[in-house]
């Protein structure tokens, strides 16, 4: 009997994944919020429920026995993640699922000075939305423990992709932080990240952790400026540490105040991930060079 597969939180990403079960053969149910989206997973092929973790009620969603694809965002504020509590609830009602994969945050590894991290390293979030991702995990591991449910974290780095780079920052020339004061920052391809979900939850331990990022960490200012150059648009203006305090908006400086190279080792030698795009230069280059495709934000 065929193994049917939740994708809650089907966006950018949970889209993706959600072809990629149906190209495998597999029946596959797309968890989202609005009637657009709704929409768009109808035209995929994707089954759409619409629901909202925060509020709506889940007791007539099925997931016993079911493998699911959990990238649904945690709330905006706060440190914990009252939708993932709400979520076990229904699979304490409805049934539980066979197999979670739950897509984390390499954030939860918090300020680690530039230093290089794998899965051994301690989690100590330091901003409340690494908090959350934190608790969330926490959360399914006590879930996991109690039901006898499979589980699996993928610590995910900065997502990029077509449709998700900051031009429309870097055509606004907001300034950046010289590169010698800025942090490391780490990234993966929305296509290899894919990847990464689908080879997590067909071979990933249960229990386990897996980092999700490139082979390639650089600093924050060094991603904007070769965002800048494939694209054909300025480099951003350079500034100080200090002026950014007065520049830059909060979240900006949440994440200027975390420092991480994130290693890729286990996911790509334990999951047998091969990336596509093992660095920025290529998933750029992939995107704009290759395609022609010298798209701009669209000015004013």
């Amino acid at each position: 009997m065929m193994t049917h597969t939740f994708v809650l939180g089907c966006g950018y990403v949970g889209t993706r994944v959600a072809r990629q079960c149906l190209k495998q053969g597999q029946s596959v149910t797309g968890l989202v919020r609005t009637g657009g989206s709704s929409a768009r997973l109808t035209q995929a092929g994707v089954r759409p429920v619409r629901r909202d973790l925060a509020t709506d009620d889940l007791s007539d969603l099925t997931f016993a026995g079911a493998d699911v694809f959990h990238l649904a965002p945690p709330p905006r504020y706060g440190s914990e993640d009252l939708h993932t509590r709400r979520l076990i609830a229904a699979f304490d009602r409805t049934g539980h699922p066979r197999r979670v994969l739950y897509v984390s945050t390499t954030g939860v590894y918090g300020d680690c000075h530039g230093d290089w991290v794998d899965e051994t390293h301690p989690a100590r979030p330091e901003a409340d939305r690494s908090r959350r991702r934190w608790d969330a995990e926490e959360s399914l591991r006590r879930w996991g423990r109690s039901s006898g449910g499979e589980l699996v974290i993928l610590r995910v780095a900065g997502i990029y992709g077509p449709g998700r780079l900051p031009l429309e920052r870097l055509a606004a020339r907001t300034p950046m932080v010289r590169p010698e004061e800025a942090p490391f920052t780490n990234r993966i391809h929305v296509d290899d990240l894919v990847t990464a979900c689908l080879a997590a939850m067909e071979y990933g331990l249960d229990g386990a952790v897996y980092n999700a990022c490139d082979d390639s960490p650089s600093t924050m200012t060094q991603y904007f400026i070769d965002v800048a150059d494939a694209a054909g648009l300025p480099r951003p203006p350079l500034i100080s540490l200090d002026e950014a305090a007065d520049r830059l908006s909060p979240g900006m400086l949440s994440y200027l105040a975390e420092s991480r190279r994130v290693c890729n080792r286990r996911l790509r030698e334990e999951l047998g991930v091969d990336l596509r795009y093992p660095s920025l230069a290529d998933g750029l280059s992939a995107q704009f060079d290759a395609a022609g495709d010298r798209t701009r934000p669209p000015a004013g």
